[in-house]
Parts: C-alpha cells; sequence; structure tokens
C-alpha cells in the first residue's frame, strides 16, 4: 500500500464540497484554507490558499480513480503530459508551515504595503524573484506585482525591465 498526494482541480467555489464528499468517504484530504476579514459580512470567513484547488493523500491501486473522478464539483484530477501528478510530501508540508507562519502573524495583510514597494516571492513559480508590489486586486487576496525577470546589465536600455505577474498575496513579503 503506497499513499501519494494528488491535486484535484474542482469546479469554482466548489473546492469545500469537493472536500467534504471525500471526507465523507473516508479520502484524507488538505483544502488549505486562510482566515479573512470580508467587506461583506456574510462572506466567507476562509478563503481556499489555491481557489479550486485541494489535495489528497490516497492509494489510487486501493481506492480506484473512479471514487475521485466521479466526485461532484470535481473537474479533473491533475495531470502533466496525461499522467496523474503526484505532489511531493515535502510541498504539502511546506505550504502547512506557510499557512501556519501565515496564521501566527495574524493572516494575510496587505495594509502595510503600498505601490512602489520592493518585494520578494518567497513560493510559487517565480519563487527568488524580486519585483515591485503594484497593487491589490479584487479577490481573493490577489495582488499585481511588476517582477524583474529580465536585466540586461550590458545595455542601459533595458535595465529595471519590469513583467506584470498577478499571485496570491501570501507568496510575496516585503522588503526591508
Amino acid at each position: 500500500m503506497t499513499k501519494h498526494w494528488y491535486a484535484l482541480h474542482t469546479k469554482p467555489h466548489k473546492e469545500r464540497q469537493v472536500d467534504s464528499l471525500l471526507r465523507s468517504r473516508k479520502v484524507e484530504t488538505f483544502l488549505p484554507l486562510l482566515k479573512v476579514n470580508p467587506v461583506n459580512p456574510r462572506a466567507a470567513r476562509e478563503k481556499p490558499y489555491f481557489p479550486s484547488y485541494l489535495f489528497v493523500h490516497v492509494d489510487i491501486d486501493v481506492i480506484g480513480l473512479s471514487i475521485l473522478r466521479w466526485t461532484p464539483g470535481l473537474l479533473r484530477m491533475v495531470e502533466f503530459g496525461g499522467e496523474i501528478g503526484t505532489v511531493p510530501a515535502s510541498l504539502i508540508s511546506q505550504i502547512r508551515d506557510r499557512l501556519a507562519e501565515i496564521r501566527a502573524a495574524g493572516g494575510m495583510s496587505l495594509d502595510s504595503l503600498s505601490a512602489g514597494d520592493r518585494v520578494r516571492v518567497v513560493s510559487g513559480s517565480f519563487e527568488g524573484y524580486e519585483g515591485v508590489f503594484d497593487v491589490s486586486l479584487s479577490g481573493d487576496e490577489r495582488v499585481r506585482v511588476l517582477l524583474e525577470l529580465i536585466n540586461d546589465h550590458q545595455s542601459h536600455r533595458n535595465r529595471g525591465r519590469t513583467i506584470p505577474v498577478e499571485l496570491n498575496a501570501g507568496n510575496i513579503e516585503k522588503l526591508s
């Protein structure tokens, strides 16, 4: 029996439904949630850290794919090159650690960021890149950062060229 972590892509706003259904079937799930302070008092007080995604820890050979694939609210299992992709347990652990850090800091706060502030991407595809905070976007704690992806030291024309990238606010940190 070998369990692996898998990522599931849900229909928009169906993460909790899929999580609940799978848990009722005794499937181990991980739905990363963050506490938020919504403007609308009737809005959810927790939002998915990865909107439309959650993780399951299963042995596919034991439970079968159909129990996952035919879950109401689920779009698909995340695949790479036509193969169901596994998520390293170390990544799940890093996500849990990051959520704990955010909770310990009192939640994600964009109040301390202003346009032009220097930031570093601390997780995700652009981890390690630095840039400039541009603006908070509507939606679930999304921001636009101008990343410095191109830095041609030979040409003064290209120095400081930035690329606008939309990220989850939890993926950046303000630089001193």
